[in-house]
Parts: C-alpha cells; sequence; structure tokens
C-alpha cells in the first residue's frame, strides 16, 4: 500500500490505486463479501473498505505480500481452525498474494458475522422496545 495516499471516497478508488493482480484480488474479495452479506453496505473506514450491517461487519486490505481481512475476533474465533494456516491475530487474517484467496472461507465468516449483527441489533431493539422488561410492583 503506498503511504502518500489521500484517503479514498470509496472502495473502487481505493482498489483502482493497486497493481492489476492486486485488483483482481480485492474485487473477488468484495464481491464474495457483497454476496454474503447482499445488504451490507459499502464504505471506507480506517481508509480501507469496509462493510457495515447493523453496525461494522468486516474491512479488508492489500498490503505488499498480503490481503489483509479483519472480521472481529468473533470471526476468527469461530473459524480457528481452518485459520490455522494463516498468520491470524486477534481480529485479523493475513491471506498472502502468492496463493489461492480462500473465498469460500470469507464468505462463510461474512455469513456469520452478518448473523451475529443481525442478532445483536434485534435483542438491542427487543430491550429499546421495553420487551423483556420486569415492571416493579406498585408500592
Amino acid at each position: 500500500m503506498k503511504s502518500d495516499r489521500t484517503t479514498p471516497r470509496n472502495i473502487d478508488e481505493y482498489i483502482a490505486d493497486f497493481p492489476d493482480g492486486v485488483q483482481r484480488a480485492l474485487n473477488r474479495v468484495r464481491k464474495t463479501i457483497r454476496k454474503a452479506a447482499p445488504n451490507a453496505r459499502e464504505t471506507i473506514s480506517y481508509r480501507i473498505p469496509a462493510f457495515t450491517l447493523e453496525g461494522y461487519l468486516v474491512y479488508f486490505a492489500a498490503w505488499k505480500h498480503h490481503i489483509g481481512f479483519y472480521p472481529a475476533s468473533a470471526g476468527i474465533t469461530k473459524f480457528k481452525k481452518e485459520l490455522s494456516k494463516y498468520q491470524v491475530a486477534k481480529g485479523s487474517v493475513r491471506f498472502p498474494l502468492d496463493e489461492p484467496i480462500p473465498l469460500d472461507l470469507i464468505g462463510r465468516i461474512v455469513k456469520f458475522r452478518a448473523r451475529e449483527n443481525l442478532q445483536r441489533a434485534a435483542a438491542k431493539s427487543t430491550k429499546k422496545s421495553g420487551n423483556g422488561k420486569r415492571r416493579r410492583a406498585s408500592q
């Protein structure tokens, strides 16, 4: 990634700033995320592509030797065994550019994160509407 670049206005601008091979990889990741979470919204956050669906869903970015994928710690924990062949951290994984990007795995992680976000939003909505609250007894 270039260090002197300005913040892109959208994902298309972000991807256009990379060499053709990296652009192809980024576009495949983007397409996979869109297919797995069709209602998610694209944005740029922290100067990299992000998808939101009732909150942050996933981020991804190109680096010199890898594609970084950031599905939060829950996404890493849930797919720990399948991600074990990659370099992982608490909320991120590195997919080397010289290996095939595991698009099927990315899709499953995104679907998991989408379900997680939607469930959290539904629970929050239920709590806000007053359902499930105990009433105080009259004194």
